[in-house]
């Protein structure tokens, strides 16, 4: 169940959020599973501005043209990780392995899921076959998701030249474009498929993609997106897939495509702000294809009153009605099931009637605001990607279309300033309402002209004229997977903000593999008087800060957190890598399962934690981990040590590392005791009571234990110095399989000899 938690801001604190947004996100996101949105700071990190800085030459449109069958067909010189579209392709092998090239560089900067959805299917599927193509979801990229798509590979004896392959690339072309029907994807973004190490002749692999595109638009009754990109990042493709479409269109003259390519350019009705693009088009709401759909309620409920609720009703169905008057609002929205609409949800607003005017004007206008800001806070929230609204207020409230475009696309400015996720907002407005879309266009000009979004003071003129409104406080929303994890993530940012006093210390063994690239991250505060020192004691790493005011010991405790966080991901990246290189075939690393509080599963597995003499005041959650990788080393292991049973013991360690773990297994560097007397190994505890001692957690609301199957194999008695089991006997080839106390802790030097089975979440008195 999500979770949602609100930290006001004041003081200090602002300051540190507005020159560290992009930190500050990273670091909730990886050690808590939160996302991010700040309200009434207006960041100045990169990490809140539209992307990086570019070349010139890039991210433009070379050639554009339209299909007869209405689809705009485009050029593009661009970045795939950072390009806008429902879809980008991924250049896949056929084990999905995106250990190189485009697909590597897809896989990084969407992040750990699109490896693991994709391990996921070959595991449940097997190998796909040249043509074929999937889709999984996209991560942390700006798009909707992700299909790959296996090329023909002229490498392969089995297609040796050109003339064999080219049916091939075509029909993975065709693959492509299926999923985009099957999906209803508004546009895909499409790479020059096979011709990098698949080694396809670049001219005639452009041809291809071309004209394979060209011939699947020319069969009736398809889907037919808006816009289909042919995306490359390199000069040499970009310019090959503009000849191959020009030969491919003659029928478009080249003015045609010159003029197609200006309006790309300076069209006013798309614009970027941040993360959030904000698109203005003519159409009817009910046939929009977005996440999420607005509309604008009555207080009654009833969605046969006003044209957007009739509208939406009709096509949705019945079931809308009736559900809408059971629920219960979210703030000033409730949130229902599609039905037959083509999105995921509806969001309606209840905005209030035609206003009078004076103060009570002004109201409805700031309820009218913050309605617009609380439907993309919740699509966000819902982890929505797209979300259309209607021109609301110009019908029941009776507001100017003017002021109704001001209000809505400020709000949408407002929001945009400082949210943290990629989110594309469309206003729709009906195809005969020339005034209203003239209104709405002639304010997105007017937001063009701004070198940043307007504050909340433009979107009513002076705030004399407007004596309702309050301009949003500053704060952070937290919305995470559990109450945990939020609950976790607002401590973290109080000790941040206002218990942050020098000198700080940070333990994490991650600081061992810290470098010069780590250093030069850090250098700019060192020479604003910040000091790092690293210490390293009884198999421990930290690091203590220091500074000559709290505000700086505070980002560089940031800084260091969030250098952190990439290292354990690029360790997690490394570390999948090496455990597929054990595996005979292709297995897939599998997904934790939730067990229901009211199962035996969970009752047995909360047992042992509710001694009374331990402080636990209850179990919250037990998650079972299923990964068939591990599990198939883990028999290995037992094998190779010759150990038929295996013992359940303890690990207690910190929630951030609890993923790392049943993902890549048991490793010395996540979880080391206060004292490790018996060696410089990985330890498990034999009682919950013991895993408590072991790893201490004084003053925490929450503790994580992971629960594990260990071979502790042939063992004798450990000592604080040891790196290795000792030699059983003279012969030093001959190691024992573990170290204990011969009671209650045993020590392993090899984390495939443990197999996590449960992660328990217990709240503690």
């Amino acid at each position: 169940m999500t979770s949602t938690l609100q930290v006001p801001l004041h003081g200090v604190s602002v300051k540190i959020v507005r020159q560290n947004a992009g930190d500050l996100c990273e670091v909730l996101q990886s050690k808590f599973g939160c996302t991010v949105i700040i309200d009434g700071v207006d960041s100045a990190d990169d990490f809140s501005s539209a992307q990086q800085k570019k070349p010139a030459d890039e991210d433009q449109p070379r050639f554009a043209f339209k299909l007869d069958a209405g689809v705009q067909v485009s050029v593009w010189k661009a970045d795939l990780t950072r390009f806008e579209a429902h879809a980008v392709v991924n250049a896949a092998n056929t084990k999905l392995q995106h250990w190189g090239g485009l697909a590597l560089a897809l896989s990084k900067a969407g992040g750990p899921d699109i490896q693991r959805e994709s391990e996921s299917y070959i595991g449940k599927n097997g190998d796909l076959n040249t043509g074929d193509a999937i889709v999984t979801s996209a991560g942390w990229l700006p798009c909707k998701c992700i299909i790959h798509a296996v090329g023909p590979d002229l490498n392969d004896s089995s297609t040796p030249n050109v003339n064999r392959a080219e049916p091939l690339l075509k029909k993975t072309i065709w693959s492509i474009l299926n999923k985009v029907s099957e999906k209803r994807l508004q546009s895909v973004a499409i790479p020059a498929i096979s011709s990098g190490i698949f080694n396809y002749p670049l001219p005639q692999c452009a041809d291809a993609i071309v004209s394979a595109v060209k011939e699947y638009y020319k069969s009736p009754n398809k889907h037919l997106p808006k816009e289909i990109f042919l995306v490359n990042h390199d000069e040499p493709s970009v310019r090959e897939m503009t000849r191959a479409c020009k030969s491919n269109f003659m029928s478009y003259s080249q003015a045609a495509g010159s003029q197609v390519r200006e309006d790309a350019k300076t069209s006013t009705h798309s614009l970027q702000i941040g993360k959030v693009r904000l698109m203005l088009k003519k159409g009817h709401i009910e046939h929009e294809q977005t996440d999420v759909i607005v509309n604008t309620a009555s207080k009654d409920k009833d969605l046969e009153s006003g044209c957007i609720s009739m509208a939406l009703l009709k096509k949705a169905g019945d079931q809308m009605q009736r559900e809408i008057r059971r629920a219960s609002p979210d703030g000033r929205v409730i949130i229902t099931n599609a039905y037959n609409l083509n999105c995921k949800n509806v969001f309606h607003t209840f905005c209030g009637g035609r206003p009078g005017g004076g103060w009570e004007q002004a109201t409805s206008k700031q309820i009218l605001f913050e309605s617009v800001r609380d439907c993309l806070r919740l699509a966000v929230q819902y982890r929505h990607k797209s979300i259309a609204f209607p021109a609301i207020g110009t019908g029941n409230l009776g507001f100017d279309k003017t002021v109704v475009a001001q209000i809505m696309l400020n709000a949408v400015a407002e929001f945009a300033r400082t949210c943290q996720s990629t989110l594309e907002v469309h206003v729709v407005i009906f195809p005969t309402d020339r005034d209203t879309f003239w209104a709405f266009e002639n304010q997105m000009r007017n937001l063009q002209k701004l070198e940043f979004p307007p504050s909340t003071e433009h979107a009513f003129g002076k705030r004399d004229e407007f004596q309702g409104f309050k301009a949003a406080s500053p704060q952070i929303s937290l919305m995470g997977g559990s109450e945990e994890a939020t609950r976790e993530a607002e401590r973290w940012l109080q000790n941040l903000f206002f218990e942050t006093f020098s000198p700080v210390v940070i333990h994490n063994n991650f600081i061992h593999q810290f470098g010069e690239r780590e250093d030069q991250q850090l250098s700019p505060l060192v020479k604003k008087g910040v000091s790092f020192e690293e210490h390293f004691k009884d198999g421990r790493a930290s690091i203590v800060v220091k500074g000559h005011s709290d505000e700086d010991v505070a980002v560089a405790r940031l800084k260091v957190e969030a250098i952190l966080c990439k290292i354990q991901e690029k360790f997690v990246e490394e570390e999948t890598q090496e455990i597929n290189g054990k595996l005979i075939q292709k297995t897939y690393f599998g997904e934790n399962t939730l067990t229901e509080p009211e199962s035996q599963e969970f009752k047995e597995k909360s047992f042992s934690f509710m001694d009374k003499k331990l402080r636990i005041s209850k179990v919250v959650k037990v998650v079972k981990v299923e990964n068939p990788a591990l599990e198939i080393i883990f028999e290995m292991k037992k094998k190779q040590l010759n150990c038929s049973t295996s013992r359940t013991m303890f690990q207690c360690m910190p929630a951030q590392f609890l993923e790392l773990v049943s993902r890549i297994g048991f490793h010395a560097c996540v979880a080391p005791p206060e004292d490790p007397i018996l060696g410089q190994g990985i330890y498990f505890a034999g009682t919950v009571e013991k895993a408590m001692d072991m790893w201490k957690t004084p003053n925490e609301e929450y503790v994580y234990f992971v629960e594990a199957e260990v071979l502790t194999g042939s063992f004798t008695s450990g000592k604080r110095d040891l790196s290795l089991p000792l030699a059983v006997g003279k012969d030093p080839q001959k190691l024992y399989d573990s170290v204990t106390n011969r009671t209650d802790i045993a020590v392993i030097f090899s984390g495939y000899q443990a197999l996590p089975t449960y992660i328990i979440t217990c709240r503690v008195n």
